[in-house]
């Protein structure tokens, strides 16, 4: 098997293939420009997504082949051929995070591309096609961020983020909201918020210092693993947190495809304290609601 450095070098190839494809569509230039947008479970898919799930697993699995890997995208998971929660080695793919922003042209969607080991990522491709961008992580060595212009990391710890709680932003989502994750929300001692689409751009406004703080809340639906492996990944290797309410890790490949439960992701020292707060919130939610 080729080494972790390796097998980044060409899931960053891929990343960045994945994403020109995107921004053909995004900007009406393909050959074939019309989205046919469909509809399963209430969720947008177009022909983008499915295109760019079958670029990145064809330009995958002819570099590494499928001895060693399992694959899962989120447009092919459903398919009868797919062992993966046997493997210990699961690529986790996300085409298009953020389709409904795609769609709407706001330009917040991206690329998740995440080598899974044991239940735990070890290599992250986040793509924001927008913006020029390619963060990549892998375990233990970093995260760093990718343009034009070059090559450099991010470190959150080497500027820690001093604001008071009230002073932080919480990044949220323009659609997807809940009325149990609102009066969370409402709830918690934070005053601001700034809207972004897809959870790659979340994590990535994060690592940017533009916000503070992404929760997430199950409902009817959870977010999937490929909503998540990979930016968890560019922010933990930066030094930012991402768990369940808790303090457990996110466990992934685990034969449920959703990230059931109360997620929290930081760049702040308050990470426990707004976890605990935010499980009291819902514990006092439930015992009022019986």
């Amino acid at each position: 098997m080729k080494d972790l450095q390796e097998i980044l070098a060409i899931a960053r190839a891929v990343g960045w293939g994945a994403a020109e494809i995107l921004q053909s569509y995004y900007h009406g230039t393909a050959t074939d420009s019309n989205l046919n947008i469909q509809y399963q479970q209430n969720e947008p898919v177009t022909v983008a997504d499915v295109t760019v799930s079958q670029y990145i697993l064809q330009k995958l699995q002819a570099a590494l082949g499928n001895a060693d890997f399992a694959y899962v995208s989120e447009e092919t998971y459903k398919s009868p051929l797919n062992q993966h929660h046997t493997h210990d080695w699961v690529w986790i793919i996300d085409p298009l995070d953020g389709t409904r922003d795609f769609i709407d042209k706001t330009g917040d969607y991206a690329v998740h591309i995440a080598l899974v080991q044991a239940h735990r990522p070890v290599v992250s491709v986040v793509v924001l096609p927008e913006k020029g961008k390619l963060y990549y992580a892998t375990k233990g060595g970093g995260t760093f961020v990718e343009t034009r212009d070059g090559i450099l990391p991010i470190n959150l710890l080497a500027s820690p983020n001093t604001k008071p709680i009230e002073d932080l932003t919480l990044v949220v989502s323009r659609s997807h909201r809940h009325p149990t994750l609102e009066y969370l929300l409402h709830n918690l001692p934070l005053h601001h918020q700034k809207a972004v689409g897809s959870v790659g751009c979340k994590i990535a406004t994060i690592l940017e210092q533009q916000a503070d703080i992404y929760i997430s809340l199950s409902g009817k639906s959870a977010p999937k693993d490929w909503d998540i492996a990979a930016p968890e990944l560019i922010l933990t290797e930066a030094g930012g947190q991402f768990t369940h309410f808790n303090g457990n890790l996110l466990q992934y490949n685990t034969g449920d495809v959703n990230q059931w439960g109360g997620l929290l992701a930081s760049n702040t020292q308050y990470h426990n304290t707004l976890c605990q707060a935010a499980a009291e919130i819902l514990e006092q939610l439930a015992n009022t609601s019986h």
